[in-house]
């Protein structure tokens, strides 16, 4: 188990962002809290996608959970999730939804570069952005692997390698169809409308982090937007994710 944040200046700063941010999620993270499984910034049903394994009787750990739904999911599937977050302001608004929905699990201040956990705790570790690109992928994803059982699963979703290549600099800005930036050597970005700090690795940077840490790699999953009305979610326009993956989720599974 790591003793302390591999990087104090970005877990820090992600945690000012996000309890300075934490109100404006409050009634998405009530909607997700009120529906089914459905993934990613276009609620694309688990049905379709097929993310989770089986997880009746399951320990799990989501790890960057925010507002908590994807606990909620997986405890009304019969696991025992725990929800571990970076905000303690994020996590405030997780209880209050908890009681609102009358359902609950263990909440935990902390992040993904140290689980404050044994090895071999759980069988599941998930994120739905939260540490997928909020924490350092070569930092938290081996303690994933120490904190996961054989056999365990570990799913993450966050932006495409495409999408952050094309990506604009400033907030509001739709997504452009040239590229802005490199792919090689991508890793942390920083944006100059806010002090947060994201990370992406590439596909092949990916590959080789999630298999010297003991996993197999069972899917990449590009998520295309579904048809409807023409809007942009999150810099994202509706047509452009319809031709290439804004989004795309890890599915793996340690040896």
């Amino acid at each position: 188990m790591a003793s302390e944040p591999a990087s104090p200046d970005y877990v820090f700063r992600n945690r000012t962002h996000w309890d300075d941010n934490a109100p404006e999620w409050v009634e998405m993270g009530r909607r997700a809290w009120s529906r089914g499984p459905s993934w990613g910034v276009w609620g694309v049903p688990e049905a379709e996608l097929q993310l989770l394994p089986p997880l009746e009787g399951k320990a799990a750990l989501e790890v960057g959970c925010g507002t908590g739904y994807v606990s909620a999911w997986l405890a009304r599937a019969g696991a025992f999730p725990i929800g571990l977050d970076n905000s303690g302001t994020q996590l405030a608004t997780a209880a209050s939804l908890q009681a609102e929905f009358d359902l609950r699990f263990p909440l935990i201040h902390g992040v993904g570069e140290y689980l404050p956990f044994g090895p071999e705790t759980f069988d599941l570790v998930i994120s739905e952005y939260g540490s997928a690109i909020w924490s350092d992928p070569r930092v938290w994803i081996p303690e994933a692997a120490r904190v996961l059982r054989s056999g365990g699963h570990l799913v993450f979703l966050g932006n495409s390698v495409l999408f952050m290549l094309v990506a604009p600099e400033l907030d509001g800005v739709p997504a452009e169809t040239t590229l802005l930036r490199q792919q090689f050597g991508i890793h942390r970005f920083e944006w100059p409308d806010d002090d947060a700090v994201e990370f992406h690795l590439s596909h092949g940077d990916m590959i080789a982090l999630l298999r010297s840490t003991g996993f197999e790699i069972l899917d990449l999953v590009e998520i295309e937007a579904p048809k409807g009305p023409s809007e942009t979610r999150f810099n994202v326009p509706r047509g452009w994710a319809r031709r290439w993956p804004s989004e795309e989720v890890w599915r793996a599974r340690k040896l």
